[in-house]
């Protein structure tokens, strides 16, 4: 298994935009291709670069009032595949399930939407369960993936990215992976506070 992994495909799914524009620019510079859903999909077009829907990967519409967009075989598939394993690659093969080599996730804003007074549903409403499996999807298969969790590792993947191009090692991946189960564990915890409050 080569430790050093080139990044082709991206998954991008974010709450807050702001900061994604230096990040898309230089992934496109790398011929890197991007798959992403509603309104971070809307927002990758609106800065001139082409992006697949994940629903035309899926089949599947966003659906549920968007609680569900990304929670698909194919996706997951894409990101926790062993890309050194043969019946997994035969798996991928079989049901057209693409890799995803990077995923860019911001979560849901829980803490900020309990700190505004917010009424129980839509606090509830903002407990993220797309975005959190990605992150653990992601972290846990980081042989292979890079895992952002957050818009606070923008600026790491960023300064990889100028200095070796859409390229990592295996240790950097495993250094995101660990900021990764980092966030999971701060925003769960943060989840579990307001439930016993």
């Amino acid at each position: 298994m080569p430790a050093n992994k080139r990044i082709k495909t991206a998954l991008i799914s974010v709450f807050h935009k702001d900061g994604l524009d230096e990040l898309l620019a230089l992934l496109n510079s790398e011929g890197v291709k991007f798959l992403s859903t509603g309104g971070t999909h809307d927002f990758i077009i609106s800065q001139g670069y082409d992006c697949e829907k994940v629903e035309n990967i899926t089949t599947y519409p966003s659906i549920l009032g968007g609680r569900v967009k990304t929670l698909h075989p194919k996706v997951f598939g894409g990101i926790l595949a062993r890309r050194d394993n043969d019946s997994d690659k035969q798996e991928m093969q079989q049901y057209e399930i693409p890799e995803i080599d990077l995923v860019v996730v911001d979560l849901y804003p829980f803490e900020q939407t309990v700190a505004s007074g917010a009424n129980e549903a839509d606090i509830i409403e903002k407990i993220d369960i797309g975005g959190i499996s990605l992150i653990r999807a992601g972290a846990k298969n980081f042989a292979d993936v890079v895992i952002i969790p957050s818009k606070a590792e923008y600026a790491m993947l960023a300064n990889i990215i100028k200095q070796q191009g859409a390229e990592t090692t295996l240790e950097q991946r495993k250094t995101f992976a660990a900021r990764a189960f980092g966030v999971s564990s701060h925003y769960d915890t943060a989840i579990h506070n307001w439930f016993t409050r």
